[in-house]
């Protein structure tokens, strides 16, 4: 591990969008020219006091070549899968999905009033997995490891880093992408400094207060994304009362092919995935 500092390489502001059945939600980061994220490929926002906003959910929708994390912040949300899996997640609650060769799923809240807040990263899947059996898993907050760091409350939900030198081992660990997934309130107004391997890339969202990264000048706020260099340590200066996500993973550095809820490595997939799903092979051997 190097002595430097992550340098902000760039910065994006999240975007109103919808989707689903009317699902009013933030695009954190999506679309097009994913490489730079590798081996992430989407960060979305999702939170309303309104349940016009979110009533509608996500009816049955396919998906193959990647994982989907959803992270629940506040309200319910039930999964029910064609594996018969039916999760709910509530206030903390994680579900890792992979679809891996094809999931079919539906993301359905189950509240009629009050407040739902959340978020759903999309991680990508190596050429060699991406039609492995599909697996499914919830995770609750209860199970989800804590820690107390300075003035910091880390939920460590993958991956295993270094916060201010101390160890912060996630729930999920062993995968080849080997993510990094901390969630980080700030009690008081410090600065602290997050060991990530070299190598990897390192995305940072504040979704509460502001912090300014590296030796910039640049005030992150609330609701802004920033990618950072490659090499060296992740620097924060936190004001207090600030929530954060330190999202970090190994990039495969492959072909990404993005169609819908397909990501293959060749546009040749992406057609067989919508055969497949046209002609309901899409989750042949995973039942």
């Amino acid at each position: 591990m190097t002595n430097s500092v992550r340098e902000l390489q760039e910065v994006l502001t999240a975007q109103a969008a919808s989707d689903g059945d009317g699902v009013k939600l933030k695009r954190v980061f999506g679309g097009n020219d994913l490489a730079r994220f590798d081996p992430f490929l989407m960060l979305d926002e999702f939170g309303s006091e309104s349940a016009a906003d979110y009533i509608g959910g996500f009816p049955p929708h396919p998906h193959r070549g990647f994982e989907t994390v959803t992270y629940m912040l506040e309200g319910y949300m039930e999964h029910r899968d064609h594996m018969q899996n039916v999760g709910k997640l509530g206030p903390g609650d994680v579900q890792w999905m992979k679809a891996g060769s094809g999931v079919i799923h539906s993301e359905m809240p189950q509240q009629e009033e009050g407040r739902m807040r959340g978020f759903q990263l999309w991680v990508n899947l190596p050429a060699e997995e991406k039609m492995t059996s599909a697996e499914y898993q919830d995770i609750s907050a209860s199970a989800i490891p804590v820690y107390k760091v300075n003035d910091l409350t880390i939920k460590a939900i993958a991956g295993s880093l270094r916060v201010d030198g101390e160890e912060v081992s996630g729930y999920v660990n062993d995968l080849t992408t080997e993510p990094g997934y901390l969630d980080i309130a700030v009690e008081n107004e410090q600065t602290f400094k997050v060991q990530i391997p070299d190598g990897h890339n390192l995305l940072v969202y504040v979704y509460e207060g502001s912090v300014t990264l590296g030796d910039s000048n640049y005030e992150l706020e609330a609701g802004k994304l920033a990618r950072l260099s490659h090499e060296g340590d992740l620097l924060v200066q936190a004001d207090s009362g600030t929530n954060l996500l330190v999202i970090s993973g190994k990039p495969l550095n492959e072909p990404i092919v993005h169609y819908g809820p397909f990501v293959m490595n060749t546009m040749q997939e992406i057609e067989q995935a919508v055969q497949d799903y046209n002609s309901g092979r899409l989750t042949a051997g995973s039942a």
